[in-house]
């Protein structure tokens, strides 16, 4: 079972609460809303950010936001809100979801919401430099490409419905990937108060929160595969695998059916995993990550991962890792060796990315 953190997050629908009971019953973080739209703040807001740093919880604020609104405004009415509470090790976080008559929606395509977003935090980030800031955001939202990419997400979703669910039952479950994303918060429940768990330890998320933790950034998820399969004919040489499906791409390098799937300033680990038919049994396969520059020119072939065929399909996974240096791409490379036709039915790439 992966190591969390539990977390209750809070706003004016909430009466006081006794901060030290969640402790007790393990929370290690506690939000609250602090500021919606342009105006308005949250009646409770200092009441409750009060009581969770009281407590020596890792504390945070979030803003409700209204994307048909000026970001800057709307940053600019949190900012006011938080600036007194906020601190090192302080968390932000837009709440990003659709009233459900869409009103805070209205008159707003999915690249405008996205630019409102990156206002947003970018506005809120000069605010307060070093603390972090994310994202509360839908699947659906996800799904319709409102949030940038690399964003720290904060992802609600109520696997069990509206019954109460014990944060153990939780920690049980299977980590949330929306479209094949892997937000760092899961809200797992609204009963009876909001509840939540981060996929890091308790030493780790006040690291992470307080900004000393190992890695700064979370890593951008590529996930990248075949619309359909193709022939290596006999005697070819390395050819690189072209990736024509596209599940996910965060960081934005991988080109329409191309087969760079990743470009520096990067670090990324991953998996390579692919299925190969027509190889005669013991026949031998190579796999290679091999780095272009910027136009495309080969500079640097990395060692090679050697696979031998089996009867029938010939199905491996090969391990992917490496630094990237500007300007430079990853592509993935395959050899046979036989006199006859292989076919190259499933090739997928999946790997997490380090940018800068």
């Amino acid at each position: 079972m992966a190591a969390t953190s539990r977390g209750v997050d809070v706003s004016a629908y909430q009466g006081v609460q006794d901060w030290a009971a969640h402790k007790s019953d393990g929370v290690v973080f506690g939000f609250a809303k602090a500021s919606e739209g342009e105006h308005t703040h949250d009646t409770r807001f200092s009441t409750h950010i009060n009581g969770i740093k009281k407590a020596g919880l890792v504390p945070g604020a979030y803003h409700f936001a209204w994307p048909n609104q000026p970001a800057s405004v709307e940053a600019a009415n949190y900012v006011s809100a938080v600036k007194s509470h906020a601190g090192k090790g302080f968390c932000h976080w837009l709440d990003l979801e659709r009233y459900s008559d869409g009103r805070n929606y209205t008159g707003r395509s999915a690249a405008q919401i996205k630019a409102y977003v990156a206002d947003w935090i970018a506005a809120v980030r000069k605010a307060f430099p070093g603390q972090r800031v994310g994202v509360y955001t839908s699947g659906d939202d996800l799904a319709k490409g409102h949030v940038p990419a690399g964003v720290t997400l904060w992802y609600p979703a109520y696997t069990w419905g509206t019954t109460a669910v014990s944060y153990a039952k939780a920690e049980a479950a299977p980590r949330p990937h929306p479209s094949g994303q892997a937000p760092l918060f899961w809200q797992f429940t609204s009963t009876p108060v909001d509840r939540s768990l981060c996929y890091l330890s308790a030493t780790a998320l006040r690291a992470w929160a307080a900004g000393t933790d190992s890695e700064d950034d979370m890593p951008q998820f590529v996930n990248l595969g075949l619309d359909k399969p193709y022939t290596i004919n006999p005697g070819q040489d390395w050819d690189a695998i072209e990736f024509t499906k596209e599940w996910t791409d965060e960081t934005g390098d991988h080109g329409t059916d191309g087969s760079v799937f990743v470009r520096g300033t990067a670090r990324f680990t991953g998996t390579v995993s692919l299925c190969i038919e027509g190889a005669p049994e013991g026949a031998q396969i190579q796999v290679r990550q091999s780095e272009v520059d910027s136009k495309g020119t080969y500079v640097l072939d990395h060692p090679i991962a050697e696979v031998i065929a089996t009867a029938g399909k010939t199905y491996a996974t090969v391990p992917i890792a490496n630094h990237l240096p500007a300007g430079h791409g990853m592509r993935i490379r395959v050899k046979t060796f036989q006199s006859t036709k292989v076919t190259v039915s499933a090739a997928v790439v999946k790997a997490l990315v380090w940018k800068g």
